[in-house]
C-alpha cells in the first residue's frame, strides 16, 4: 500500500558510507508517493567518496527510484549541505529537472512558509574550524563502525537496536548545548525571513517543536534514526521513523514533540 504525502523532507542519507541504511530509505521511497521531496542536504557523501569509493548497487536503484518520481511528476527540489557541498556549483540548475538550489521556501497547504536548508551554515564550527569538522567526521564514522557491530551482537541475541551515538548526544552536556544553539539559530533565520517555519538537516537530531510561534523541523538521519518529515494533504507536518523495512511507525519519536494541527 502506497503512504501518500503532499511533501517529503529527507536529509543526511550519506550514500557512500557503509553504515547509510540505504535498504531502509530505498523500501521507503517505494511505499511513498508526494507532490513534493525535499532532499535537504548530504544526500550524498563526496567527503567520504574521495576518501573511500564505496557505491553498491542499491544507491543507484535510490537514484532511480527519485528520477522516477520525477517522470511521474514530483517536484524533486536538492538543497545541497556540506557533505555534497560541491554541488552548489551547480546552484540554480536543474540536473535531470532536479532543482538544485541553495535553500527555499515551501509553502504548505494551509499557507504556511517554511524555509528549507541543511543548516551547516548556522553552525559555528562548520563555519570558523573546518579541520575540526573533519576531525568529528572521523570519530563519528568510529562510533557507528562500532555500533554496526554491537547491534549484529543485540539482533543475534533477540534484542532491538540501539543508537550509541544517540546515547552519547543526550547525555554530554556540550552535545546538548550544541544541539540548542544551532536550534536556536535556525530558529532566528527563519524569524528574520519573515516566515511560520524552517526545515533543516545537519545535526542527524529528528525533531519537531514550536518555539515562539515557529515551527522548527529537523528531518534526522538515514544512518541511524531513518526518518524524514511529511507533510499530509492538510498541511500537518510530523516526523515519520521507519521502524524496520516492512513497516511505518508513525507515532511521535521519543523525547521529540510532535507538532500541532497549527504546524506548518
Amino acid at each position: 500500500m502506497k503512504h501518500k504525502y503532499r511533501s517529503v523532507f529527507i536529509s543526511d542519507v550519506h550514500l557512500g558510507t557503509k553504515d547509510v541504511r540505504n535498504d531502509c530509505l530505498l523500501n521507503f521511497l517505494n511505499t511513498i508517493e508526494a507532490e513534493y521531496i525535499y532532499l535537504v542536504g548530504d544526500i550524498v557523501d563526496f567527503w567520504k567518496l574521495k576518501r573511500n569509493w564505496h557505491w553498491p548497487e542499491i544507491n543507484n536503484e535510490i537514484v532511480r527510484q527519485l528520477l522516477d518520481k520525477v517522470k511521474r511528476g514530483t517536484r524533486v527540489t536538492y538543497i545541497p549541505g556540506n557533505h555534497d557541498e560541491r554541488l552548489r556549483d551547480y546552484i540554480g540548475s536543474n540536473l535531470n529537472d532536479v532543482i538544485i538550489r541553495e535553500d527555499t521556501i515551501h509553502v504548505t497547504r494551509d499557507n504556511k512558509k517554511l524555509l528549507v536548508i541543511h543548516g551547516d551554515e548556522f553552525d559555528s564550527v562548520v563555519m570558523t574550524n573546518k579541520w575540526l569538522v573533519y576531525f568529528g567526521d572521523r570519530l563519528y564514522e568510529n562510533i557507528i563502525v562500532f555500533n554496526r557491530y554491537y547491534n549484529y551482537l543485540r539482533r543475534n541475541l533477540g534484542f532491538p537496536y540501539w543508537s550509541l551515538s544517540n546515547f552519547l548526544k543526550m547525555r554530554a552536556k556540550k552535545a546538548v548545548q550544541y544541539i540548542e544553539n544551532f536550534e536556536n539559530a535556525v530558529i532566528h533565520e527563519a524569524k528574520r525571513r519573515g516566515v511560520d517555519g524552517v526545515v533543516c538537516g545537519h545535526i542527524h537530531h529528528p525533531a519537531m517543536k514550536q518555539v515562539d510561534g515557529i515551527t522548527y523541523a529537523n528531518t534526522g538521519d538515514w544512518v541511524e534514526n531513518c526518518t524524514a518529515v511529511v507533510e499530509n494533504k492538510n498541511g500537518h507536518l510530523e516526523v515519520l521513523h521507519w521502524a524496520n523495512i516492512h513497516e511505518l511507525d508513525v507515532q511521535p519519536i521519543p523525547a521529540v514533540a510532535a507538532a500541532t494541527s497549527k504546524a506548518a
